[in-house]
C-alpha cells in the first residue's frame, strides 16, 4: 500500500500537523485553504451519512474510495481526527488498525505527553515529526511506489 500523506485535525477543525511522503499533484491553495476545504469536506460526509443511515450509527463515516485513491477517517474519543490518503490496495481495517496505532503510540506519546504541547495549537515538534515518519515507514503497510 502507498501511503500519501496525514492530516491531523483537533475537535475544532484546526489542523495540528500535516506529513506527505508522496504527492504527485500539487494545487494553488496553501497548506492551510487545502486543509479547511478538506475538514469541511470531511464534516459534510459525516453529516450526511448520518443522515441517511437505515441504521443507527456508532462509527459514522470512515472513508470512501476513488478509481486512485482511498481517503480514511480515524476520530478518537476526544474528537481528533486522523486523515490519511492511501491508494486503494488494503482494507479500510489495516489502515484503521494501522491509525488506531499512530494515535495510541506515537501522537499520545510524543505529542500529548510533551510538556511543550498546546491543546489546539500546530504540534511541530521535529521529534514527533519523526516518529511519525519512521512509524509509517515501519509498518508492513507502508510501500513505496513509483
Amino acid at each position: 500500500m502507498t501511503i500519501y500523506n496525514l492530516y491531523l485535525f483537533d475537535r475544532d477543525g484546526t489542523l495540528l500537523f500535516y506529513h506527505e511522503w508522496i504527492r504527485r499533484k500539487y494545487t494553488s491553495m496553501s497548506k492551510e485553504e487545502e486543509a479547511k476545504l478538506l475538514y469541511g469536506m470531511l464534516f459534510s460526509l459525516k453529516s450526511f451519512s448520518a443522515k441517511l443511515s437505515p441504521v443507527d450509527q456508532k462509527t459514522g463515516f470512515m472513508s470512501y474510495k476513488t478509481s486512485v485513491y482511498r481517503l480514511s477517517l480515524y476520530e478518537t474519543a476526544s474528537s481528533l481526527k486522523f486523515v490519511v490518503n492511501t491508494d486503494n490496495e488494503s482494507s479500510q481495517q489495516e489502515i484503521r488498525d494501522l491509525m488506531d496505532s499512530l494515535y495510541s503510540n506515537v501522537y499520545v506519546e510524543f505529542a500529548a505527553k510533551s510538556p511543550m504541547f498546546v491543546p489546539g495549537e500546530m504540534v511541530t515538534s521535529n521529534l514527533f515529526r519523526t516518529k511519525v515518519d519512521q512509524f509509517i515507514k515501519g509498518s508492513s503497510l507502508y510501500q513505496i511506489t513509483a
